[in-house]
This record gives structure tokens, sequence and C-alpha cells, in this order.
């Protein structure tokens, strides 16, 4: 798998921070220092994570198996079927 996070949208909630702490942390205040490659077992934490982000700043390639899920959208498939 494998994450970005828009850092020019992230406001530093941390709320990612608290359900994948092993893949999210804040640095100091307000920056959030994140692993880009996370681990397979890591997929139900980061599902949690990417959908509690209230400005949606997480996108998650291969979250559910089909490809990019862009926070928010989990279980919508990117074709739009």
């Amino acid at each position: 798998m494998r994450l970005v996070v828009d850092l020019n949208r992230c406001q530093g909630y941390a709320q990612c921070a608290f359900l994948a702490p092993d893949v999210f942390a804040m640095h100091g205040e307000e920056a959030l220092v994140y692993d880009p490659r996370a681990r397979e077992e890591q997929r139900e934490r980061l599902a949690r994570a990417v959908a509690a982000c209230p400005v949606q700043a997480i996108t998650a390639d291969g979250l559910d198996g089909t490809g990019d899920v862009p926070a928010g959208s989990a279980g919508e498939s990117s074709d739009g079927h």
C-alpha cells in the first residue's frame, strides 16, 4: 500500500495519528510525518485513519484492493461504477 498526504490540505487535527500511530505521527504541533509505504497488517487502521481525516488529505493506493481510495470515498470504484 502506498500513502500520500496532501500536506497543503492537512490541518494537523491528528486523527490519523491517533488511529494509526505506527504510520502517522505529529512532529511538533502542526507537522505531520508518515510512512508512505504502509504494511499490509495496517490495512484496517489505515482505512479508519483515511475515513477520519476531517479535510480528506489522505489518499491510500490499494487500501481496498482496487486502486486509489481518496479519503471519504471508501467502497466507490474509480470508474464511477
